[in-house]
């Protein structure tokens, strides 16, 4: 998985006070957990785009003034709720000897069968949560649908791996190929035709009544 790094000033105060002057200050507070203890940090907001403004995820290494870098994945993120500006973000320390679950997002590729035959392809999962070491996290999930069939779906115990295990049961649909409302109409309006154009060839002409002298 790619990384992002992130330049951070660790800081001391954590009250409301001086969190309130970092955020005027464009600065985010954030704070990293899973080590031997919490470490507070800020960082530019700028610093985050790449991060949290994007469909991909990365592992992140915090990068501290004095020197000292924490590899991490973000695990919280707080935004106001009429700005959108980002409050507060927290983040998880990894390990390279350590399995850590985390939210991967889907790829489709390939064309489905049973779309070119008038199906629709519904995406039920957009990410899946797995877990792995962090060298074996995946950029992304990607799934090939080439051989789904009209009605056909596809489960999360069909792309199990060696490298990671998706933390959903097996039975877990990912996507399917569902039979679209237009077919349903042209199919129902066929068979009525159908039934009229059978009933219609099926009756025989009435037989003429001889005339009376």
């Amino acid at each position: 998985m790619k990384s992002i790094t992130i330049k951070g000033s660790q800081r001391e105060s954590v009250g409301k006070v001086a969190t309130k002057a970092l955020r005027n200050a464009g600065q985010v507070p954030c704070v990293v957990y899973g080590g031997d203890k919490a470490i507070h940090f800020s960082a530019e907001t700028l610093a985050f785009k790449n991060l949290v403004f994007t469909p991909d995820v990365h592992t992140v290494v915090i990068a501290l003034e004095d020197g000292s870098k924490i590899d991490a994945i973000l695990q919280d993120i707080q935004f106001h709720p009429v700005t959108d500006q980002i409050l507060h973000i927290d983040f998880y320390q990894i390990f390279d000897d350590k399995e850590v679950s985390m939210e991967i997002p889907v790829r489709i590729t390939g064309n489905a069968p049973g779309v070119r035959n008038g199906g629709v392809l519904r995406i039920v999962r957009r990410s899946l949560r797995v877990k792995a070491l962090p060298k074996n996290l995946p950029d992304s999930i990607v799934i090939n649908i080439s051989k789904l069939e009209l009605g056909n779906k596809l489960y999360t115990a069909e792309l199990q791996t060696e490298s990671y295990k998706i933390l959903h049961p097996d039975n877990t649909v990912v996507c399917q190929v569902r039979t679209s409302r237009a077919a349903i109409l042209v199919e129902e309006e066929e068979t009525e035709t159908d039934g009229e154009t059978s009933t219609e060839e099926g009756t025989e002409p009435a037989a003429e009544t001889p005339s009376e002298s």
